[in-house]
C-alpha cells in the first residue's frame, strides 16, 4: 500500500520530518537522549546534533537536557519541543486525511497492472 511521508522546511537549510519527530518522542517517552539514541539504533552523538539542529531551527531548546551525576542526567521535552512534536503530528494527520482516496486509487492502479 503506498503511504505519504511528511518533510517541513523550514528554511533553506533545516527542516523537520518522521526521524526526529520521532527522536523528540523517544527522549518524551524515555526521559533520555542516549536511551532514545539507542531505541532508535543511532549514536549518541548523532541525535545530539539533531537536537541542537533542532535548536538552531526553532530558535530555542525543543529539549532540556540534565548532566549526568551520582543519579545519572535526563532529558525532557520543553514546551517548544512538545508543540513542534503535536504541530507536526497534526500536520501529518490533516495531510494523510487530504491525500487518501489519492492514495486508495494509486493503489489500486498498482493493483490493476
Amino acid at each position: 500500500m503506498p503511504s505519504l511521508s511528511l518533510r517541513i522546511n523550514l528554511d533553506p537549510d533545516g527542516r523537520i520530518g518522521p526521524g526526529k519527530i520521532e527522536l523528540l518522542e523517544q527522549i518524551a517517552a524515555f526521559g533520555s537522549i542516549s536511551a532514545a539514541a539507542r531505541r532508535m539504533n543511532m549514536s549518541y552523538k548523532h541525535a545530539w546534533d539533531l537536537v541542537e539542529e533542532m535548536n538552531k531551527l526553532f530558535g530555542k531548546p525543543v529539549v532540556a537536557a540534565q548532566t549526568g551525576g551520582k543519579r545519572g542526567g535526563g532529558a525532557q521535552l520543553t514546551s517548544v519541543g512538545l508543540a513542534v512534536v503535536a504541530r507536526f503530528r497534526a500536520i501529518e494527520r490533516a495531510a494523510a486525511s487530504a491525500a487518501e482516496q489519492h492514495i486508495l486509487a494509486l493503489q489500486a492502479e498498482i493493483e490493476a497492472a
